[in-house]
């Protein structure tokens, strides 16, 4: 499970990307298409056509940084183009179900205690 600050924001690049771009392609889709700083320290994350593979990018003080899963079986969850405009933000442990295959839309939980004490 992924890590991050509680206060660390993810932006997901709604519909799909590219994903021959490297760091520099889509650092210029965060300037240009997401209108945030690539530079912020924030993370960035964008999804393929088939919805198999996803990339992370983030700057971690001193240069870029890029993440890549690719799932070998099922696709991440993401938002569709009409519904929120270019980007969503979402939570840490959000990013963490995503990371994970899970719908981070509405997380299942498995357990939950059927009375006090």
């Amino acid at each position: 499970m992924m890590m991050l600050p509680s206060g660390m924001k993810v932006h997901i690049a709604v519909g799909y990307t590219d994903m021959r771009k490297g760091m520099d392609g889509l650092a210029m889709l965060v300037e240009k298409m997401l209108l945030q700083d690539p530079f912020s320290g924030q993370l960035f994350a964008f999804r393929g056509r088939r919805a198999n593979l996803i990339k992370i990018m983030f700057w971690d003080g001193n240069g870029l940084c890029l993440f890549t899963k690719r799932l070998d079986q099922g696709g991440f969850i993401w938002p569709q183009l009409g519904d929120h405009g270019g980007r969503v933000v979402l939570s840490p442990a959000q990013l963490s179900l995503l990371i994970e295959g899970i719908d981070w839309r509405a997380p299942e939980r498995v357990w939950r205690p059927e009375r006090a004490g």
